[in-house]
């Protein structure tokens, strides 16, 4: 009996179980189809449609608006540049560097100009950055067109933090001039043309604005603003619209205005503003910028131009109590090269050299050799005792040619001074043409370039200095020339030569460098020093001159004649050499 009631009491439990689990479900199901119907009858039925409202209530509103959406969004054929934005943005520390140093280096030689005049005793830059912020480009246009050229339309927006303190002192008072907060607004037309097969592949870069930008700055002399003086912002303002593509000199020029003769200011600002208006650079009119000789640009090298100063015959006497001593000098005319000479014949009217110079020949039709013989003196001017040319198009490729020159006054034939003998000079040509298969890009003068020797860092090079001469110099005491040269700490001296104001050296100087010298200088100094004893002015400067060596790797070679500060004609001929 106690077994059956057991049995019947756990088939109960089990039956409640499952009838609870039943009732459960069927409740839940129930509960959410009601609560359903509940929520729905429930909602608003006066539901109202939706209103779509404008982004801004007011017509200035949306005015002030427009300027700020990008280009690319309002006008289709502008191109995004992020990637320049962003390129620029992360460069722009060393870029800011690279640039303020180059303004430097830039407004160096315009500082040495302008401080005699106005007699101050020296322009330093005390900070110079153009802060955190760099500018942004809000689109390109970039034009297609038949000709060889390059033409953009960048739209750019600068709204810079720049940090700019030139301290001036003179009489022994010193001026403080700081820019800061500088914002540029504008849409430069930038071509580059021609284009040509030469690094950097352009020939000029020519600058033009579409429209008048939008310009303004914080200027502050001794530490006031003086953009906060009633009516000298809107001034400021109006100048800026006629000068927005000052070159650093004219920019210079009115800084010294302000900062040592202000009663001037507005006499500069008048000049300015005249000059400005005179040469607008609103298109079509444009700012043109030379990389390179466009013509000789487009010309390759042709071949060689072999010539052999042979001799002179019945040359005049120039000297008072002697005969002469003549030097030829050999250039192509018109040609930005510099000139190769002969050596000088000591006191003779019959000179022989039977020396050899050669000369790259990239248009033999036109181009035309000059020869100028001259009487050397020690002191004093060279006097030319005549010349005459050469039309390279009367000569035969490959074949020799002997000509007798008859030396004239000028190259006018109707010029009665023509008349005067003035002696003959005897020169053999030889013009070589290149071969197709030996046709050169571009070729030196000096021929090929020797390589750095072995030992020198793999990145870096041998730098050659080769003073070569100079001329026209002029010594208030004495000329007694030599040339020191200041690179990177070191100094380099050539050998002195007494009482000559046109000097040759053609002392060679060479630095092994880790690195190319794309951000250094080469400061050349010419000096003249008494061997007196006692002298007053026993050390005088005849000029000087700083030299960007950026050219030079670039170019792997540059012969130039470079016009040296504080000289009123002194000039020095400094040839550069970068071997790897």
């Amino acid at each position: 009996m106690g077994f059956l009631s057991t049995i019947f009491g756990i088939l109960c439990g089990f039956l409640n179980s499952i009838f609870s689990l039943f009732a459960f479900g069927i409740g839940t199901s129930i509960g959410l189809v009601v609560g359903y119907y509940a929520f729905i009858n429930a909602l608003p039925t006066d539901v109202e449609d939706v209103k779509v409202c404008p982004l801004v209530e007011d017509l200035e509103t949306l005015q002030r608006l427009i300027p700020e959406i990008p280009l690319w969004v309002k006008n289709p054929d502008f191109d995004r540049v992020d990637w320049l934005n962003r390129f620029i943005e992360n460069m722009w520390p060393y870029l800011d560097r690279a640039i303020c140093t180059t303004a430097k280096n830039i407004a160096k030689p315009i500082i040495d100009e302008q401080t005699p005049q106005y007699k101050i005793q020296s322009v330093e830059f005390e900070t110079f950055t153009l802060g955190t912020i760099p500018p942004t480009f809000q689109g390109m246009k970039v034009y297609t067109t038949d000709d060889k050229e390059l033409i953009m339309e960048p739209s750019i927006k600068w709204a810079g933090n720049p940090n700019i303190i030139i301290a001036v002192t003179a009489y022994g008072l010193k001026a403080t001039i700081q820019v800061l907060d500088l914002q540029v607004f504008g849409i430069p037309r930038i071509t580059l043309k021609p284009l040509v097969g030469i690094f950097p592949c352009f020939a000029s870069i020519f600058v033009s604005l579409m429209n008048k930008p939008h310009v303004d700055f914080g200027l502050k002399l001794l530490g006031v603003d003086l953009m906060a003086i009633p009516g000298l912002y809107r001034f400021v303002q109006v100048i800026l619209h006629f000068s927005y593509l000052l070159v650093i000199d004219q920019v210079l020029r009115i800084l010294f205005a302000i900062s040592i003769q202000p009663k001037y200011y507005f006499i500069h600002i008048q000049e300015l503003i005249k000059d400005q208006v005179a040469n607008m650079y609103l298109w079509p009119q444009a700012l043109e910028v030379q990389i390179m000789d466009p013509e000789q640009a487009l010309k390759r090298p042709l071949g060689i131009l072999d010539v052999t100063v042979v001799k002179a015959v019945k040359l005049q006497r120039k000297d008072l109590l002697g005969k002469s001593d003549p030097y030829v000098k050999l250039n192509l005319r018109e040609e930005k090269v510099a000139f190769k000479k002969t050596t000088v014949k000591r006191s003779n009217l019959n000179p022989e050299w039977n020396e050899e110079f050669s000369f790259v020949i990239k248009d033999p039709a036109t181009q035309v050799l000059e020869l100028r013989v001259y009487d050397w003196d020690q002191v004093g001017t060279h006097e030319e005792m005549g010349l005459n040319v050469v039309p390279l198009k009367d000569l035969t490729p490959d074949e020799p040619k002997v000509l007798t020159l008859v030396l004239l006054k000028t190259l006018n034939p109707n010029d009665p001074q023509n008349d005067k003998p003035r002696g003959q000079l005897v020169i053999e040509l030889v013009y070589k043409p290149f071969k197709e298969d030996e046709m050169l890009d571009d070729i030196d003068d000096s021929g090929k370039m020797e390589k750095a020797p072995e030992g020198t860092p793999a990145g870096g090079g041998l730098l050659v200095i080769i003073v070569h001469e100079a001329q026209d110099l002029e010594g208030k005491y004495h000329t007694n020339p030599h040339v020191r040269l200041l690179f990177k700490g070191a100094e380099r001296k050539t050998k002195r030569i007494k009482k000559n104001r046109d000097p040759r050296w053609d002392e060679e100087f060479q630095f092994r460098l880790e690195e190319p010298p794309t951000n250094d200088r080469l400061h050349v100094e010419v000096y003249s020093t008494s061997s007196r004893i006692g002298l007053l002015h026993s050390k005088e400067s005849l000029g000087h001159v700083s030299i960007n060596l950026v050219d030079v790797v670039h170019n792997r070679r540059v012969n130039e004649k470079y016009q040296l500060i504080d000289s009123r004609n002194g000039r020095v001929q400094i040839e550069l050499q970068w071997r790897t």
